[in-house]
């Protein structure tokens, strides 16, 4: 493979990664802005704005998150690894689009179905497969930085993706753990945990954290790319002085 094709194939993975990183930066600041300024109020998910005005946001931006996860490839598989990029972030991807189309149970204030899933799956299955979507997205966006990108980072670097990969591991068991308590706690736990928004703190610090991990990853894809680039210009400068 050529120098240029190289560069090539670096770049449209930087851009891809970019992509990915502000997506996730920007979905939970945009559903939490739009809420406050649309009708004054913070949703206690980040998945409860599936059932609002914001729908349209949170289903198109976890719509783009998935396609660009499925649409990546990533490297070669490795003789020491046991699976590729594409199989994790392709599985990553596909439950990102079941996050965005199939939402959790109604609101408390709303009766009726009001999603396709619903109709098909009934309300307390569809919410099942939402939040099992949901946790197996965390868990293969933690495998990332923790198994792919940590593995030939350099040492700064890998220090971020494992914390980033740490912190989606606390998010996904943070937002778990209050997820039990809004569904199955007393009415007192549930309230302290819907007026606080714990789940979409938790499920906030797990997005953010796999922006993080993605834009460090795009920035060292940036490096690449420099790199190749000079040694594109110093083979053009030897040929011509071999001239």
């Amino acid at each position: 493979m050529s120098d240029t094709s190289r560069q090539e194939i670096v770049n449209s993975f930087y851009r891809m990664r970019q992509a990915l990183g502000y997506l996730g930066l920007l979905l939970p600041l945009t559903l939490i802005l739009g809420g406050l300024l649309s009708v004054g109020n913070v949703e206690p998910s980040i998945s409860d704005y599936y059932h609002t005005i914001l729908r349209d946001v949170f289903v198109g931006t976890m719509m783009s998150i998935g396609i660009f996860l499925i649409s990546y490839t990533g490297y070669r598989r490795e003789g020491t690894e046991r699976v590729s990029d594409d199989w994790v972030t392709t599985m990553a991807g596909v439950f990102a689009v079941l996050v965005a189309l199939v939402p959790n149970e109604l609101r408390l204030q709303a009766q009726e179905v009001d999603a396709v899933p619903q109709q098909i799956l009934g309300i307390h299955n569809a919410a099942f497969v939402h939040y099992a979507s949901a946790l197996m997205f965390l868990s293969c966006l933690a495998y990332i930085s923790l198994f792919k990108f940590a593995r030939t980072a350099k040492p700064v670097r890998r220090r971020i993706y494992i914390a980033c990969g740490l912190a989606i591991v606390v998010a996904t068991l943070g937002t778990i753990g209050a997820s039990v308590f809004r569904i199955m706690g007393s009415d007192m736990q549930r309230q302290f945990v819907n007026d606080n928004r714990i789940i979409l703190w938790f499920e906030a610090l797990g997005v953010w954290a796999f922006s993080l991990s993605w834009l460090t990853k795009g920035r060292a894809d940036l490096s690449l790319i420099r790199s190749l680039r000079q040694m594109a210009r110093s083979q053009g400068k030897s040929g011509s002085e071999g001239r």
